[in-house]
């Protein structure tokens, strides 16, 4: 997929280091329980390109049309975790620090919503993050997304006790 500045495409074997890195990094990993190392991104690609042949879809890498420059991901991901809203697709994105502040995950995130309404015929999308994440709730809010105090939530999959267990819910329905 395209977009006016930036190329979604199928993860390729020159994204990993620059992946890792970025998922070593910080600020980026600020809202997440822990940084991932190397070997941990490169199972989180693997089974991100597994998502795209079992579902069709998934969290495309994302690079800037004009320089050729991975910048990150963006796209849609299946949960079955347990939650009161699951099963559920999500639109999600994570972008290296230098990307950030030029709307790229809002442009992306659009052509992920406009595929997961369209050719892939969903009635919702959600998009969720921690608590004190104001750049995605931003994102999800520019986007048209709406949040609910009542659907926000303790994620299962994030550790009791961590400052990031707690999640915003925001949904989108099919226009």
């Amino acid at each position: 997929m395209e977009t006016e500045r930036l190329i979604m495409r199928r993860w390729r074997e020159e994204d990993r280091e620059p992946f890792a890195a970025m998922n070593a990094d910080p600020e980026v990993m600020e809202h997440f329980p822990a940084r991932l190392t190397r070997v941990q991104s490169d199972m989180m690609i693997d089974r991100m390109e597994m998502g795209f042949d079992r579902d069709g879809y998934g969290l495309w890498a994302l690079e800037v049309r004009e320089s050729g420059e991975f910048v990150g991901f963006t796209g849609l991901i299946y949960w079955d975790f347990p939650a009161h809203f699951t099963p559920a697709v999500e639109v999600g994105w994570r972008l290296s620090r230098a990307a950030w502040g030029r709307g790229y995950a809002t442009e992306a995130a659009r052509a992920a919503l406009a595929r997961g309404f369209g050719e892939l015929g969903l009635k919702e999308i959600v998009s969720m993050t921690a608590v004190a994440n104001v750049r995605s709730r931003a994102v999800m809010e520019r986007l048209g997304m709406t949040r609910d105090p009542a659907d926000d939530f303790d994620h299962p999959n994030v550790p009791e006790g961590s400052p990031v267990r707690r999640t915003v819910l925001y949904r989108l329905s099919r226009p």
